[in-house]
């Protein structure tokens, strides 16, 4: 096994962050009250030094909108290596579907680090020269 050393800072005083297979829970960083429609940046309460060419990728947890009934607004959060200052805290942006109150160190969202993906050039051509799939949703038709 191969292990990866990051310097984090904790911005507010929560559980300390541990790994449990690939992804890593984050928790609220403090009380939040949400009103139904209501939008909010959900402070995460930690600063990260990612390593080079990597960036983090925030999602909710499987239980997260049965257990509060948020959604994150952007699908996933990314948080790349240059945001890296001793106050540039990680937050979850959510928007409520009903009243919600969520409690310091409830694990609402989840990370992993993956490698950037290298720069790319694209190579203008006439055809692909490989069979047509059939469109969109064809997978498994006939």
């Amino acid at each position: 096994m191969t292990y990866a050393r990051i310097k984090i800072k904790y911005l507010a005083d929560i559980e300390p962050l541990a790994q449990h297979g690939d992804w890593i829970d984050l928790s609220a960083a403090e009380d939040i009250k949400i009103k139904k429609g209501e939008y909010k940046l959900i402070p995460l309460g930690i600063a990260m030094e990612l390593p080079a060419w990597h960036e983090a990728h925030i999602v909710p947890r499987s239980s997260t909108f049965k257990n509060w009934g948020i959604i994150q607004t952007n699908g996933v959060g990314i948080i790349d290596e240059d945001y890296n200052g001793d106050n540039d805290q990680w937050h979850m942006p959510v928007i409520a579907t009903k009243d919600t109150f969520i409690k310091k160190n409830d694990r609402i969202c989840q990370f992993r680090i993956i490698k950037k993906q290298p720069q790319i050039i694209f190579d203008k051509v006439d055809s692909l020269g490989n069979d047509d799939r059939g469109g969109l949703g064809s997978t498994g038709k006939a």
